[in-house]
């Protein structure tokens, strides 16, 4: 028998450490080559890492959450021979979180046990009797003066069953690397936040004209391929926007494709696929891929390449949408576009009160780069499309 180290390998991409998210064995497991026995995290995509031999566990590095250098020993396997003996380093002891929790004692009723015992025989309820102790303890005489029917007794509200305890929950995976490039954003980027009203009345009916006519079982069309339609054709007048802003170069880099973004809710988090092209695309193929991509985010199987590349984000809570939002920048973009939930709302058209579809658009810009105005002009163009759909399928 020998022993086989395998360390954490070079994951690309300049990679220096790793984060463990799960280990899939544990110290004793027999495994079998190419069969998963961890998943790490890189800032880029989560990777699941195959056992380079067949055999068994005897020693695992790192525990969920912790990170390991590239090159350092990640787990070692007792195998049947041919694979090189190395002497594995030290283990290394964590110590183990310490947790406590206060007990509490909300509206307790102050009773001896005898007292007590005496009460649960009679089928009384301390809570309902008025103690005259210190502090309104229940006597003896207070108790036997309520079975004779002389004493008082007092209403008491029901208490509810109090909650105790607490929950730790590490901060590791997906949720490390959101918590990390959220707070890297908002300490860095200068946001300037813009909301503006879009009357999609017109929007809606061409939405429901469309749906109409599509095959049965085909997904219906949401707001967003129009959305993204209307973004790539107004992005040419405003390229600022549609642009990533290299930090180590001091260099804002122009895009002329429009690479989009899709913020998409998952289980794990908040996961941004990108929707390439989306300049060249038709309406229907904008919403099979962006079905497309979502639907890989939220099952855990978007390749690292569908992670990254976006030059400007569109993000949408769908039904939770509220009236208006503060979308944080995905940065190294210079801007973001949120969708708000549209209902519909009387308002005064032409000097009358009409009904409309109304919807906000909620937008955040890196104001470093994108100056107020540019912002406001680049949204209003944005609502004219909206507003009047037709002009969407229309280049200039």
């Amino acid at each position: 028998m020998s022993r086989f180290v395998f360390k954490m390998p070079d994951l690309g991409e300049g990679t220096v450490a790793a984060e463990v998210v799960e280990w899939k064995v544990k110290v004793g497991d027999s495994v079998t080559e190419d069969q998963i026995i961890a998943e790490v995290m890189t800032d880029k995509a989560a990777v699941e890492i195959p056992a380079p031999v067949s055999g068994k566990v005897v020693s695992i590095t790192g525990q969920p959450g912790d990170m390991v250098p590239v090159g350092s020993e990640l787990i070692a396997f007792e195998t049947a021979g041919g694979a090189a003996a190395t002497t594995p380093p030290a283990a290394i002891e964590r110590p183990a979180p310490a947790a406590t929790a206060a007990a509490a004692s909300l509206g307790r009723v102050m009773a001896s046990p005898a007292t007590r015992r005496k009460a649960h025989i009679a089928g009384i309820d301390l809570a309902t009797v008025s103690g005259s102790g210190p502090g309104g303890r229940i006597s003896a005489q207070d108790l036997e003066a309520v079975i004779n029917g002389s004493g008082d007794t007092v209403i008491r509200p029901a208490l509810r069953t109090t909650r105790e305890g607490t929950e730790e929950i590490k901060v590791i995976g997906v949720r490390r690397l959101i918590a990390q490039r959220m707070s890297e954003s908002k300490r860095n980027i200068p946001h300037f936040a813009y909301v503006e009203e879009v009357d999609v009345t017109e929007l809606e009916a061409l939405r429901q004209h469309l749906n109409s006519r599509l095959a049965k079982g085909t997904p219906s069309l949401t707001y967003l391929p129009f959305l993204v339609t209307a973004l790539t054709r107004v992005l040419v007048q405003f390229p600022q926007c549609n642009a990533i802003y290299d930090a180590e170069r001091n260099t804002i880099v122009r895009h002329r494709a429009v690479h989009v973004g899709i913020a998409t809710q998952t289980p794990d988090g908040l996961k941004v696929p990108v929707l390439r092209n989306a300049e060249a695309r038709s309406l229907a193929d904008l919403a099979l891929e962006i079905r497309r991509l979502s639907e890989g985010a939220r099952s855990n199987k978007s390749s690292r390449e569908e992670l990254t590349g976006s030059t400007i984000t569109v993000t949408s809570l769908g039904r939770l949408g509220g009236i208006a939002s503060t979308p944080v920048i995905n940065a190294p973009e210079v801007a973001i576009i949120g969708v708000n939930k549209a209902v519909d709302r009387p308002v005064v058209v032409n000097g009358a009160i009409a009904i409309r579809r109304i919807m906000n658009l909620s937008s955040s810009f890196d104001h470093r780069f994108v100056d107020g105005f540019d912002a406001a002009a680049m949204i209003q163009a944005l609502k004219e499309r909206l507003e009047h759909p037709a002009t969407i399928f229309i280049q200039d």
